[in-house]
């Protein structure tokens, strides 16, 4: 068993590893902001330079003046040496559980990373691990702390934050805590009052579950939306006046998402992990990746359909996974962009977030070139776009209808 009062021992209350990227700083800056002493190890030193200077590297609403704060007062520190994992009572690992080319979990992939930090585990700790795992995990990771013969708690008390909101959301969505052991659920429970009082404690299985069902449940969802957005389009009918309308205080329909590109580092790999866990027998997960990873080939039959595509050069307004954001990863936008590149004329491409895609070009540039616009991410920049371009305007950003 643990000290009782294993704290005594660390000069730092938590470390966070991979605590540069999205689930990770903005947890790191909330706990330092609410008083901890907390340090991040990150394999990036450009990031770990970057937050060390006071520099996001990524955009998240709120965060820049939380950093510049916690990093005055001396309550936070970035570093590329997994040493500083040994100064900390709280060990908070961020890193997920991938999907490898065959659309299989990879379990091992949270071991395996540990095992570069394993040397500087210390007895008295508790790790944490916040990223969404693949059911069993946790128990593989408390049977690689065994092996070690290290003297700690383990603990599984996965994120629920949406990107762009995590400083609001940190301290208001209730915290799902769990753990094997009594010392180890009461010890997460309290770093976590630090940001909330509303904790809902699981056996470690059911976080597990609980967090893949929370992604499952909004990709099946959006693509619900958009199977029924395609049924309509097909008929020359407009969805997001029909949607409108039936909601229209109509309760039990409140919760209907418009049409949209379902994109994101978590919504489709989620889905293929809790297939994988079911043994691939997950019928309604696999037709949802259907229809989502299927929209911008709908989108391009369509536009086909109704232009000469193949003479035309195509804007792609917004390359990140969604609006307000920087972040491109699993960004269906790409997806539409190849599949253009092979049925246009020419795929120009803008977004006033991303800098970290240098083929880019600035929006006056691609409305000036383009003959065919789409708005792929709905960026709240193009609500007020003046255009006499025809526009696919599938998220409605326009307000014009989402008939194409």
């Amino acid at each position: 068993m643990a000290d009782p009062s294993p704290g005594a021992r660390f000069r730092r209350d938590v470390v966070v590893i991979g605590g540069c990227g999205h689930v990770g700083l903005p947890l790191a800056i909330a706990f330092a902001d609410r008083g901890a002493r907390v340090g991040i190890y990150d394999v990036s030193a450009e990031a770990v330079d970057a937050v060390n200077a006071g520099r996001m590297p990524f955009s998240e609403p709120g965060a820049p003046a939380v950093l510049e704060r916690v990093l005055a007062d001396g309550r936070l520190e970035a570093s590329a040496d997994p040493a500083i994992v040994a100064t900390a009572e709280h060990v908070i690992v961020v890193i997920g559980t991938p999907v490898d080319e065959h659309l299989n979990p990879d379990a091992a992939a949270i071991p395996n990373a540990l095992a570069g930090c394993a040397p500087y585990l210390c007895d008295g700790q508790i790790l944490i691990l916040r990223s969404t795992v693949y059911p069993g995990v946790t128990a593989l990771v408390e049977k690689m702390i065994v092996g070690l013969g290290v003297q700690l708690d383990v603990a599984f008390c996965p994120e629920r934050i949406a990107e762009g909101k995590a400083m609001t959301e940190l301290y208001e969505l209730p915290q799902i805590v769990s753990s094997r052991t009594t010392d180890g659920l009461e010890r997460a429970s309290k770093l976590f009052t630090l940001l909330t009082d509303h904790l809902v404690a699981m056996s470690p299985e059911e976080a597990e579950l609980a967090k893949l069902f929370t992604n499952v449940w909004r990709y099946i969802k959006f693509a619900t939306a958009n199977q029924l957005y395609m049924m309509a389009n097909s008929r020359g009918l407009d969805f997001e006046r029909i949607r409108q309308g039936l909601a229209a205080d109509y309760p039990r329909a409140a919760d209907m998402p418009g049409a949209g590109f379902a994109a994101g580092p978590c919504l489709f790999k989620d889905t293929m992990q809790l297939a994988a866990y079911n043994n691939n027998n997950f019928a309604l997960g696999h037709t949802a990746m259907t229809i989502n990873e299927g929209l911008p080939l709908y989108l391009v039959d369509r536009l086909q359909q109704r232009f000469s595509l193949a003479t035309m050069t195509v804007g792609v307004l917004g390359m990140a996974f969604k609006g307000g954001s920087d972040d491109t990863r699993s960004s269906l936008s790409y997806k539409l962009k190849r599949i253009l590149a092979f049925k246009a004329g020419a795929v120009l491409c803008t977004d006033p977030y991303v800098s970290t895609d240098p083929d880019l070009l600035p929006l006056d540039e691609v409305l000036a070139r383009a003959d065919l616009l789409v708005i792929a991410t709905p960026h709240p920049e193009y609500r007020d776009l003046m255009t006499d371009k025809p526009v696919a305007d599938i998220w409605n950003v326009l307000g014009k209808g989402v008939l194409i």
